[in-house]
């Protein structure tokens, strides 16, 4: 099978840290950003927006709450956002007020538009030979980003993207093999999960992140639990702050 070069670009996935320095195009910026303007998006409604951080002030405090050094050297940051309050200020103003607009069913559009967005731009980005990294790791203080970047009501922070032009080559990170994770028609359980993974264990153990290349980043079930183990115990309120910002979950 011959594969089209878009599709090995996207085989060939890597998370980028460190970047040369050198600046984005505006053409080049703009590009993406229409690519991410053209995402398929849950009833037209296109409950997402994007900020681009190119204050590096703001870019420091972002970092901070990711815990994240490398994110303050990233060439291009943009956060993508669920944003229900374009539109319902739009049938404000209109004359129209309606309840909906703050629902679960909007909201989880809206993230769901934010993320296919933000992928919709890795995939463009990486096409023209940039590296990309997502920081979900953004949400580490919803309350506190969200005041950095003066979010109003009825919006909420999803996730960062950094990109730039790369100046790592990282090993391929291995991916649980498609017969672990693929069912048809139904959902398939595993009567040995250990055994199953055994494959993906060894590809993990031989796997070196530049972040730390003394040693391997351990097997798949031993960073399970290790990554359970550590709660961020403001990330895992994120609902609350949803509902803060005045979404109503129907979480009573």
């Amino acid at each position: 099978m011959n594969i089209p070069f878009s599709v090995q670009t996207q085989l060939g996935h890597r998370t980028i840290r460190k970047f040369k320095n050198q600046l984005l195009s505006k053409e080049t910026i703009n590009l993406l950003l229409e690519v991410a303007n053209r995402t398929a998006t849950s009833n037209g409604m296109q409950n997402f927006s994007i900020i681009i951080i190119d204050d590096q002030k703001i870019k420091d405090a972002i970092s901070e709450i990711a815990n994240q050094t490398h994110l303050k050297e990233v060439p291009f940051f943009a956060l993508f956002i669920v944003d229900t309050y374009r539109n319902y200020h739009i049938a404000l103003q209109e004359g129209v007020e309606l309840e909906a607009f703050k629902d679960m069913d909007r909201f989880i559009q809206g993230f769901t538009d934010a993320s296919l967005a933000a992928q919709n731009m890795v995939n463009a980005a990486e096409s023209l030979g940039l590296g990309v990294n997502y920081f979900g790791s953004i949400l580490n203080d919803p309350r506190k980003l969200i005041e950095v970047v003066g979010l109003p009501k009825l919006t909420m922070p999803v996730v960062g993207l950094g990109l730039g032009y790369p100046d790592q080559e990282p090993m391929l990170k291995p991916r649980i093999p498609l017969k672990n994770k693929v069912f048809y028609n139904s959902y398939q359980k595993c009567n040995n999960y250990n055994e199953a993974f055994k494959e993906y264990d060894q590809a993990l153990s031989e796997y070196y992140d530049l972040r730390d290349l003394t040693k391997p980043i351990g097997k798949f079930s031993e960073q399970i639990i290790s990554k359970h183990q550590n709660i961020n115990p403001v990330r895992v309120k994120y609902m609350q702050v949803a509902k803060e910002q005045g979404y109503d979950l129907k979480l009573d």
